[in-house]
């Protein structure tokens, strides 16, 4: 969507120059057991004596009295709470304390684990771009921080204030909002719209690798054109808050443009009634699960028929200029009823209304670089969307981020460079090859899957391509630098840099028809704290970001660690076999490769888990369980994978030692970390966003969602039959 407050964490979104010391704000109870490590250890010493060898024969039941442990544990006993009952409600046993300890921030529409590390991320990033000393020999690296400087600049984007903008849409032909406009040239300024400057009305045309055919790229066209996050937003009357908020918001960007009072809000109306006719013919997302049934790869003679109120030859040699195309050229439709739809309803739309709907695109994208009037305008409009200001946020932040999103490789070098150690890489891998190995072990006992379709699954398994922390040209600078060869950057013009990637992003595009699929090309940035799983090249991605504690540490005990980024690893994994993933094979092709009788079987599983997440409730709004499945599916064959090789790893090595004041098992404390990673807060209109949009469940329910379901959990935390926790009724698809 378009509208976003700079923190959307989707999955396991969005670190490292130590910011504070080891004494730096430790909590009371720190200060308590730190002050006890003393005392323990000389009563241990004196035990030792007296027990002997014994003692020694007997890790598990020896307590862990490092000061990472000592630390660990202050953080995890803070975030429990003790009153609940974790066999009635495991996310508030879990999380009860951390929920009453963190009040939502200022200018936050959410606060989690998430958004702690990547404000630490931040943190270190505006410390290495605003160093007096800063230089490097990377072009890139200094486009970044003369990128971000650009953005820190206040005073010369107040000084330039509409003008930007204003001079652009006089470039294109003119906007009936701002003056008098009477033309016929629909084709042109949508090619010029959604070409250079990367606009999205009525659909997207993208370049990415085939599907059925992982080894080229190929054009892609899908359905689009909605600024709101959801075509619910438009269709559902409870929702009628946002959409007066939005009206507004239309309204006071026309007139900051220079817009007639009265006309404007007229024809801004209008404007949003033809939306609200996109939002009524774009398919919902949980209709749109079986790539098997989108996929349609036909030509651009063919898309011209099913399409024809666009020029598309025309249109895509524009777009995708240089490259000459032809009628022949395959192009790969996502949304063939859609493009049918709207085709028909462009034809029945005034010329008018049609390029105020293009031109209030673009203005969108370029709102967010101009002067405070436009910042302000705008937080009315994300204060009713998710119920927070994003003025709130300070500049650096929001700087940050966008840098991250323009020249995130660049910025990632630098982060690489300061934070990451490289002995994380090998680790990481080598926890993935154990989670692997849980996750093939149990294929076995699936009694669902036929033999050949499971001895595929294996295969599919093994060939999963890992990539950690950062692509390895980010560390060249020739290399880092070629990939931003051609985008040109200054220090005192913001909204020029951003208009000035629009039409490099788009030359890159056109760039990669031609070009065999790059497989270590990475769509999330290495400071990113998020994972993700790449059906086309079977690859799963854990950036730099996300490998820090709470996730992960060195020195931490390895149940946190499984129950942590290991359960991430396990959850990026399920997703080659989760209700989209599983249609493709191991070599990232989109065909079927499972007999029949295990896709029916996989099939009335997932009905199973579509019916459980269905029942649950936030604020009174139900989950979509079609909406959720895949990542449902994830969490829930992640959770028993990264178990599995935890207790793999016991065998081969011995219990851990159990932490201080935690009194926990070392298995309930691998239950116990999973859940406080998705420790939350959140405001209700994010909340109800999310619900909407996302295709995660909510935070509480892929604790108690997930948990319900393992028969693991249950043995460890001795739940009765017929507890919350342990109902009796269990999904279980891997």
């Amino acid at each position: 969507p378009s509208v976003s407050t700079q923190e959307d964490i989707v999955g396991f979104r969005k670190g490292g120059i130590q910011l504070y010391g080891p004494l730096g704000r430790r909590t009371q109870l720190e200060v308590v057991l730190a002050g006890l490590l003393l005392a323990s250890l000389l009563a241990l010493f004196g035990c030792a004596i007296t027990l002997g060898v014994r003692y020694n024969r007997d890790p598990a039941r020896s307590i862990c009295l490092t000061e990472a442990c000592v630390t660990v544990a202050s953080k995890i006993v803070e975030a429990l709470d003790r009153s609940a009952d974790p066999c009635q409600d495991f996310y508030q046993y879990a999380c009860g304390g951390w929920v009453r300890k963190n009040p939502l921030p200022d200018g936050r529409s959410r606060w989690s684990t998430f958004n702690s590390i990547w404000d630490q991320n931040q943190a270190v990033l505006k410390h290495l771009l605003e160093n007096g000393t800063f230089n490097s020999s990377s072009e890139a690296e200094k486009k970044t921080q003369s990128y971000y400087l650009s953005c820190l600049n206040e005073q010369r984007i107040e000084e330039l204030g509409a003008q930007p903008l204003i001079d652009l849409i006089a470039k294109i032909g003119g906007w009936n909002i701002t003056e008098s406009w009477d033309k016929d040239n629909f084709l042109d300024v949508l090619k010029i719209v959604s070409g250079p400057y990367r606009a999205q009305p009525f659909f997207t045309v993208g370049v990415s690798v085939d599907p059925k055919n992982s080894n080229s790229n190929v054009i892609q066209v899908d359905q689009s054109g909605l600024f709101l996050p959801s075509r619910d937003y438009y269709l559902n009357k409870t929702n009628e808050k946002v959409l007066k908020a939005y009206l507004d918001y239309m309204v006071e960007l026309g007139l900051l443009l220079g817009g007639d009072k009265n006309s404007t809000r007229v024809q801004m109306q209008q404007i949003l009634d033809f939306e609200t006719a996109l939002a009524n013919i774009t398919v919902p997302q949980d209709e749109r699960r079986d790539e098997e049934k989108l996929y349609h790869k036909i030509t651009i003679a063919d898309l011209q028929v099913l399409s024809p109120a666009v020029e598309w030859l025309d249109y895509l040699n524009f777009v995708l200029s240089p490259l000459e195309l032809n009628d022949t050229e395959p192009v790969v439709v996502y949304a063939k009823e859609y493009l049918q739809q709207v085709s028909d309803l462009i034809n029945k739309t005034d010329h008018s209304l049609l390029n105020n709907y293009m031109i209030w695109n673009l203005v969108q994208k370029g709102a967010s670089s101009l002067d405070q009037r436009f910042e302000n305008a705008q937080d009315k409009l994300l204060e009713s969307l998710y119920g927070t200001k994003k003025s709130c946020t300070p500049r650096w932040q929001t700087c940050i981020g966008n840098t991250d999103d323009t020249l995130g490789f660049a910025l990632g070098a630098l982060f690489v460079k300061a934070t990451f150690d490289k002995q994380s890489k090998e680790i990481a891998e080598g926890m993935i090859n154990e989670i692997r190995t849980a996750f093939k072990d149990a294929l076995d006992d699936l009694n669902w899957m036929d033999e050949q379709t499971r001895q595929a699954a294996k295969d599919k398994a093994d060939a999963i391509y890992d990539m950690i922390g950062f692509p390895d040209f980010i560390l060249d600078s020739k290399e880092l630098d070629d990939v931003y060869d051609g985008y040109e950057v200054t220090e005192d013009n913001f909204f020029q840099n951003m208009i000035n990637f629009y039409n490099f992003s788009a030359r890159v595009m056109a760039d990669q028809l031609r070009k065999p699929p790059n497989r270590d090309q990475w769509s999330m940035t290495p400071p990113t704290v998020n994972a993700y799983y790449m059906p086309t090249k079977n690859g799963i991605v854990f950036p730099a970001g996300i490998l820090q504690a709470p996730f992960y540490a060195q020195n931490h005990p390895k149940a946190l660690n499984f129950g942590g980024i290991g359960v991430v690893m396990g959850h990026e994994l399920t997703h080659a076999f989760d209700d989209q993933g599983r249609e493709y094979d191991k070599d990232g092709n989109l065909r079927p490769w499972w007999q029949n009788s295990s896709v029916d079987a996989f099939k009335n599983r997932t009905e199973c888990m579509i019916d459980q997440y269905t029942q649950y409730t936030i604020n009174g709004e139900h989950i979509n369980g079609k909406q959720t499945l895949g990542e449902n599916i994830a969490d829930n064959g992640g959770l028993k994978a990264a178990y599995h090789a935890y207790r793999s790893w016991v065998q081969k090595n011995g219990e851990e030692k159990r932490l201080p004041a935690v009194n926990l098992t070392n298995d309930q404390l691998f239950f116990v970390g999973f859940a406080q990673v998705w420790c939350s807060v959140r405001t209700p209109e994010s909340a109800h966003e999310g619900l909407m949009t996302d295709p995660h469940s909510p935070p509480k329910y892929r604790v108690i969602g997930t948990l319900s379901n393992s028969p693991d959990f249950t043995e460890h935390f001795q739940c009765p039959l017929g507890s919350p926790m342990n109902s009796g009724h269990r999904c279980e698809v891997w």
